[in-house]
C-alpha cells in the first residue's frame, strides 16, 4: 500500500494526569493532555482518524480548558493488541472506553466535543452516565447513516454495502476515492489528501469492521433519553450527515440546540476549525 505523507503528530504531554491513575487506559488510547482550566473538555475523533484531526481546533481552547484527547480502539496510536473484536462489534464497547476514561480523569462533569460516529459514542456514554458530561458538542453527528421511510440519514442499504465491500477489499483505493467526497472543499485538496492519508494508516481489518459498526448502526432510538445539554453542528453541505439528520437530532432529543454551519463537507472542523470554535465559544457563554 502507497503511504502518504503522515499528519503532523500531537506531542503528547501527560502532565495534567495525576500519578497513581490507570496508566494502562493512558497507554491503551495513547491519552495526551493540555491546556488548562478548571474545566475540562474531552474530543473524541470520528471514523477513520485520531486524535491528531483535532489540532486545528485545540489551540481556540487551550488557555480556558483542560484539554484530554485519546485514540479510539485500533486507530492511531492505541495498542493494537488491546482491540477486542466482541467488545468493538457495537458502538457500546467504544462508549465504554469514553465512560473509563472520563471517570479515571475524575474532575467532575466534562465537556465533549465529539465528530462523527464519536458523536454518537459520545451520546451513548452520556445516555449511560449522565453524571460524568456537563455538556455534549456533536459535530457532524448521525444516529442512523440509513434512509429508513422519512428518516433520510443519506444512504440506501444497497449503496452502503457496496461501499463497505470495497473497503474490505481494497483500503487504498478506498481512501483515495472516499476521503475528497467526506471532506468537500475541492478547491483545498491537501484537506482530502491529509483525510485519506489518516484512512490509510489504519489496519485494514479493523477499519473495515469499524467502518460496518459505524454505518449499519441505528442509534436513533438512544436520542430521547440523553439528558445531557447538546450542541448540534451541522455543515449546511454534508453528504455523509445531510441537514435533515441534525434536525431530526434536534426535534428528538429534550436538550439540544442545533446550528447550521455555512461550511462545506463533513469535517469542519479541519476545514473551519475558526467557524466550529466560534459557534462552541457561544454555546459555552450562553
Amino acid at each position: 500500500m502507497t503511504m502518504q505523507a503522515a499528519c503532523p503528530a500531537v506531542n503528547p504531554d501527560q502532565s495534567g494526569l495525576e500519578e497513581g491513575r490507570d496508566m494502562s487506559l493512558v497507554e491503551r488510547h495513547s491519552i495526551t493532555t493540555h491546556g488548562q482550566g478548571e474545566k475540562t473538555m474531552v474530543f473524541v475523533h470520528g471514523y477513520g482518524c485520531d486524535q491528531n484531526i483535532w489540532r486545528l481546533l485545540t489551540p481556540f481552547f487551550t488557555h480556558s480548558h483542560a484539554l484530554v484527547l485519546y485514540d479510539q480502539a485500533g486507530a492511531g496510536n492505541s495498542d493494537l493488541g488491546a482491540y477486542d473484536r466482541h467488545k468493538y462489534a457495537s458502538l457500546e464497547g467504544y462508549a465504554d472506553d469514553l465512560i473509563a476514561i472520563c471517570a479515571m480523569l475524575d474532575r467532575g462533569p466534562t465537556i465533549v466535543v465529539a465528530h462523527s460516529v464519536g458523536a454518537t459514542i459520545a451520546l451513548l456514554a452520556a445516555r449511560r452516565r449522565p453524571d460524568l458530561f456537563e455538556k455534549l458538542i456533536l459535530v457532524g453527528p448521525s444516529p442512523c447513516y440509513l434512509n429508513d421511510g422519512a428518516y433520510r440519514g443519506g444512504f440506501d442499504q444497497a449503496g452502503l454495502e457496496e461501499i463497505l465491500e470495497f473497503l474490505q477489499l481494497n483500503l487504498a483505493g478506498w481512501s483515495a476515492q472516499m476521503a475528497p467526497v467526506i471532506m468537500g472543499n475541492p478547491e483545498r485538496p491537501e484537506l482530502a489528501a491529509e483525510l485519506e492519508a489518516s484512512f490509510c494508516r489504519n489496519d485494514p481489518v479493523i477499519a473495515h469492521l469499524f467502518a460496518r459498526v459505524t454505518f449499519l448502526s441505528d442509534h436513533r432510538a438512544a436520542l430521547a433519553a440523553v439528558t445531557t445539554p447538546a450542541l448540534i453542528l451541522q455543515s449546511d453541505d454534508d453528504v455523509i450527515a445531510p441537514v435533515a439528520v441534525g434536525t431530526y437530532m434536534h426535534a428528538a432529543m429534550p436538550d439540544a440546540e442545533l446550528v447550521i454551519l455555512r461550511s462545506a463537507g463533513h469535517c469542519p472542523h479541519v476545514s473551519a476549525p475558526g467557524m466550529v470554535a466560534a459557534a462552541i465559544v457561544d454555546y459555552l457563554a450562553a
